[in-house]
């Protein structure tokens, strides 16, 4: 899940009638598409009800031969009635959600390329279009993203005589310094490796010192040489001498981000939607690349929602059409702008950082088309990003060889039993 108030914000689905093919076919001959997707809402006036039903609209008005039963449901409990969906027969056609790898498992999903025309599949950001694939084949199509920069005060670094932005670790080091000896009361750097999204923060640093969880070979490495020697240096450098808070693996960026917000944090790594809490909590910020321990990355963290098609019902072309009407850039565009989310098609990326409107995304956008993500392919990562969110902070408090080691040890084993 992307949360703009958690990547991204948060939504909703839930869907009807019935599954199985030949299912959705009326007297008439008219087909109706279920349509289950993620409410990015958090009040009924910005659901996203309201978009996926103007967007039904306007389709139906250009197809008459095929309607769009929509249904919006919450993050919350999105996940589980899609489950119950699949169990009863009552399968989606097209689902916009969080995942996509375990409904790849089971052989629910149609390849990408045989639900969207080479000209939608060619418009999509490619670093994203990869992010879709498991075992090289593309099934999860990306509906919207989030990236990852550094946030820092520009206040709090200015008056304690840090002229410019970190781009390396020592520079964060020697910011961290300055800030605390300047204000004591401000955390330094922000390091939520609690539950919230530890595995968010901490790949961050790790593609700092070229490390990951996964190798080239697509096998975890949660316990490498290079991520070993990061939470060392966070250890060492960050946590010991106190310039971060008292026990990052408790800290959730939910905590983090509230107090960027209210002036209370120096520093911290950030999705976009930080800049409207940091703007309404009157914090004069700047956003920078991530840095690296050598220097500045020209990458970043991705994230990333998406669509997926069922091959139950056999409506494959039907459901062509709609993507490719959905994934036009008049709403790919409305969308984006509606939730302050970032895009992943070429044409709306194009749009938004020509059109002078989103200013505030430009870090963003610069970063976006060089993401890295998680390895969203393997059908074991829910399993072990759960295990990493768990227990993964405590690297900064105990020994990092023996945390990651452990870790490693039950991404084995969650990767075998898959």
């Amino acid at each position: 899940m992307l949360v703009l108030s958690a990547a991204c914000a948060a939504g909703a689905l839930v869907l009807s009638a019935c599954g199985g093919g030949g299912a959705g076919e009326s007297a008439d001959g008219s087909v109706t598409l279920k349509l289950v997707a993620a409410d990015y809402g958090d009040k009924a006036s910005n659901s996203s009800t309201v978009y996926w039903e103007d967007v039904a609209k306007r389709f139906e008005a250009a197809n008459p031969d095929i309607k769009v039963d929509v249904q919006v449901v919450n993050w919350n409990d999105i996940d589980a009635q899609v489950k119950t969906m699949i169990q009863s027969g009552n399968v989606p056609d097209v689902l916009q959600t969080g995942g996509y790898a375990d409904k790849v498992a089971d052989d629910l999903l149609h390849k990408a390329e045989d639900v969207l025309s080479p000209a939608t599949l060619d418009n999509l950001v490619d670093t994203f279009a990869e992010a879709g694939e498991v075992d090289g084949v593309q099934y999860g199509i990306p509906f919207v993203s989030s990236a990852r920069a550094l946030f820092y005060n520009k206040k709090l670094l200015a008056d304690a005589g840090v002229t410019e932005p970190p781009k390396s670790w020592a520079d964060i080091e020697a910011a961290a310094e300055a800030l605390k000896k300047k204000n004591p009361d401000v955390v330094p750097y922000a390091l939520p490796l609690g539950p919230e999204e530890a595995q968010g923060e901490t790949l961050i640093w790790e593609l700092g010192n070229g490390g990951g969880y996964t190798g080239e070979d697509g096998a975890y490495t949660l316990d490498s040489k290079a991520n070993v020697e990061t939470f060392q240096w966070l250890r060492a450098h960050l946590v010991e001498p106190g310039l971060t808070y008292s026990n990052p693996a408790a800290t959730d960026r939910k905590t983090a981000f509230a107090d960027f917000a209210a002036g209370k944090v120096g520093m911290l790594n950030g999705h976009p939607s930080l800049i409207q809490m940091s703007k309404d909590g009157g914090v004069d910020y700047g956003v920078a690349p991530i840095p690296g321990k050598d220097g500045a990355l020209d990458s970043t963290l991705g994230v990333a929602d998406w669509v997926m098609a069922f091959k139950d019902s056999g409506h494959q072309e039907e459901i062509r059409k709609f993507l490719d009407f959905a994934y036009s850039k008049e709403n790919t565009l409305k969308f984006d702008e509606m939730y302050n989310l970032m895009p992943v098609t070429e044409d709306t990326l194009q749009e938004m950082t020509s059109n002078g409107k989103h200013k505030d995304l430009e870090p963003f956008f610069e970063l976006l088309p060089k993401a890295s993500f998680y390895p969203l392919g393997d059908t074991s990562w829910d399993a072990v990003s759960a295990e990493i969110k768990k227990s993964g902070g405590t690297a900064v408090g105990e020994d990092p060889a023996k945390v990651l080691g452990d870790l490693q040890k039950k991404a084995e084993q969650i990767a075998a039993n898959q």
